[in-house]
């Protein structure tokens, strides 16, 4: 279970007229703590007060958010090595009715649980994949934000019970690849890569961007543009990025099978000398 913290202290309610309860309306980022800091720290206060600033909502500042953090983990009996943290920020209490009543306070709280790691075999072999049905609405004004409202996610995630299944990948409703239900995804073809452009749906994750920084860093191309879901079976592989799992190369999706390369290696190994733990050893 996590627990949950708000104005520095320990709290499991919410006011029933939070807008974040009725519409969704706010945004959450959930960071991997380890050895009692936040990973990616920056990327994820950037995200989280540019996506408040697209949506209109008061965005905290970040020595509030990381004091309102530190205090969450100085009193949770989480293992402060190694936990999930997760902020979550609505555009707080209000009326009846879609029209926000002016700027009001926000609703801030956080959120510390355990951390769950794939194991070694994942991150060795790969994982299995499969496409879900569930396709993601096309919106650009919300692209690349973590926004409240994750139905799409849900419905996609709620496809299968086959716990051997990893992760599904999700298309928009012109039938191009975009993310996983909780990942960014690459595809590798010889060492040229490249990863959806999350510019009509779909979240930008905090891995993802550190991916593509270090692969620019290293003079690795990477190219970041539509993707069509043909282009899966024409890849010579293909790995997941995510804020707590890091690079997870995939096994095979559906008919496609791939095994984790040279190029795979390379990158797992920029990784790992990033200081992102988890990985392929």
């Amino acid at each position: 279970m996590t627990e949950w913290f708000g104005d520095g202290r320990p709290c499991d309610t919410i006011s029933a007229d939070d807008r974040g309860f009725h519409y969704g309306d706010g945004l959450f980022e959930t960071l991997a703590i380890r050895d009692g800091e936040p990973r990616l720290w920056d990327y994820h206060v950037e995200r989280l007060q540019g996506s408040a600033t697209r949506l209109g909502l008061q965005a905290p500042d970040e020595s509030r958010l990381r004091s309102d953090l530190l205090s969450a983990l100085d009193q949770s009996r989480a293992d402060r090595a190694r936990c999930v943290a997760k902020i979550v920020l609505t555009a707080g209490r209000g009326p009846r009715g879609y029209r926000r009543a002016g700027r009001g306070p926000a609703t801030l709280l956080t959120g510390i649980s355990d951390a769950l790691t794939p194991s070694d075999s994942c991150y060795r072999h790969g994982v299995a994949l499969r496409l879900c049905n569930t396709r993601l609405a096309v919106q650009p004004q919300f692209a690349g934000m973590k926004t409240l409202n994750r139905l799409e996610q849900v419905l996609a995630r709620n496809e299968w019970t086959d716990d051997s299944v990893f992760e599904g990948l999700t298309l928009d409703t012109d039938d191009r690849l975009i993310c996983g239900t909780m990942s960014n995804v690459f595809l590798i073809s010889g060492q040229t890569l490249v990863t959806p452009a999350i510019t009509r749906c779909g979240v930008s994750g905090v891995m993802r961007r550190h991916v593509l920084t270090l692969l620019d860093e290293a003079g690795l191309e990477c190219s970041v543009r539509d993707v069509g879901v043909e282009e899966l079976g024409s890849s010579d592989g293909v790995f997941l990025t995510n804020s707590q799992f890091g690079v997870l190369p995939a096994r095979h999706c559906g008919k496609h099978t791939w095994q984790p390369g040279a190029t795979f290696h390379r990158v797992a190994a920029m990784i790992r000398a990033s200081g992102i733990e988890e990985g392929p050893v």
